[in-house]
């Protein structure tokens, strides 16, 4: 029995001991031993946005349920484009992709834009210092308003304010978007002014300016610039992430997409797309960053929780600006060169149709689409 009782101790001693000795072990182990390699040859999980990378504030939510507002529901679903070099409108029916209706505007007429409250279009005729007023019920001219140069538009996020970008004379102009009435011009000393976008609260905008490679802070209150940022190339379209922090610079110049801080006024990444990165368009579940290269025929899309470029879609054509269906199936793209308008399923980036338009096609609007307003531009929605 004494026998027995010694045995079962010592087998408990040793037992303590070899835990001890594990744990002391186990502390002591490089962490190196637990990575796991990757496998050659192996290609890795696509990326799964996990739910906590969704922001808690999302500038684009009120885009993401692919429902028109009942109160457009009197217009029929057209896409609208300018074409620049033939001073024509193409409109074209999505459910067949035809073109349904031709007509001559204003001289250079560039973007179709959105009114703020979605009643109407404008054309911005830059030639003709002019918008031609489209109403949407019949899809025809229904007026014109004189304004100087108008090359693209767009409207405060409050809808107090039209913002006309004036690129020949280097200046931004401040106008009441009922009147038409100048309220404030501001210069830009910098060459080539001609894309925004509004930050969330809509206190300042972010313009860029192609030929200099600058991008300036404009205040939308006191209408004044308040700072600038030097990204270098052919910076061309702008576009605010969903969380509202930072925003992200087409540049045409370096084949590519900066990633500005607006706080700091600094670039703080840039993301290689391809040569002649142009048109931006956030994508209708407000995840990805769709970017038309202009001089390569592709679409790249950037993946807006990890900023990083995760496909690319050798699509043709030279892309130009960029639209998106409301239920964020199609996305359409005018093809600046080759007179025509190519059409592209968002699920894998196949060409759906290719229609043949006027000269110089440019920035076409789906409307009507979805959103609370417009910021104006070629349909930029909020």
């Amino acid at each position: 029995m004494g026998l027995q009782r010694g045995i079962l101790l010592g087998t408990i001693v040793l037992l303590v001991l070899s835990l001890a000795l594990v744990e002391s072990g186990a502390q002591n182990v490089s962490p190196a031993r637990f990575v796991v390699k990757a496998v050659s040859g192996l290609r890795p999980r696509p990326y799964q946005p996990r739910p906590e990378a969704t922001p808690a504030v999302n500038v684009y939510a009120a885009t993401m349920s692919g429902v028109v507002d009942p109160r457009l529901a009197g217009f029929p679903e057209r896409v609208y484009v300018p074409n620049s070099n033939a001073n024509t409108v193409d409109v074209i029916d999505p459910t067949t992709f035809r073109v349904i209706d031709h007509y001559r505007v204003g001289a250079i007429p560039h973007h179709i834009a959105p009114a703020w409250d979605m009643s109407r279009l404008y054309i911005d005729n830059e030639g003709s210092s002019a918008l031609s007023v489209i109403d949407p019920t019949s899809g025809r001219i229904s007026g014109s308003i004189p304004v100087t140069f108008p090359y693209n538009l767009y409207f405060t996020p409050d809808g107090k304010k039209a913002v006309v970008v004036v690129e020949r004379l280097s200046r931004i102009d401040f106008r009441d978007p009922q009147s038409w009435s100048l309220l404030k011009s501001v210069s830009i000393p910098f060459r080539g002014v001609d894309h925004l976008d509004f930050s969330a609260d809509g206190s300042f905008f972010m313009a860029s300016t192609e030929y200099t490679g600058m991008v300036v802070k404009v205040d939308t209150d006191r209408m004044e610039i308040t700072g600038s940022v030097h990204v270098g190339g052919l910076p061309i379209d702008v576009r605010l992430s969903p969380d509202g922090t930072v925003f992200y610079v087409s540049n045409q110049g370096r084949a590519g997409v900066s990633i500005v801080d607006p706080v700091a006024l600094k670039e703080i990444a840039f993301l290689p797309t391809g040569l002649g990165a142009h048109g931006l368009l956030v994508s209708r579940d407000a995840r990805q960053l769709y970017v038309s290269n202009r001089n390569e025929g592709s679409v790249s899309v950037i993946d807006l929780n990890t900023r990083t470029v995760a496909a690319k879609w050798h699509t043709g054509g030279s892309p130009d600006m960029l639209q998106v269906s409301p239920d964020g199936s199609q996305l359409w793209y005018s093809s600046r060169y080759t007179s025509s308008v190519y059409v592209v399923d968002t699920r894998d980036g196949h060409v759906l149709a290719t229609i043949r338009t006027g000269a110089g096609t440019h920035g076409l609007t789906y409307f009507p689409n979805v959103g609370r307003y417009s910021l104006g531009h070629n349909g930029v929605y909020r």
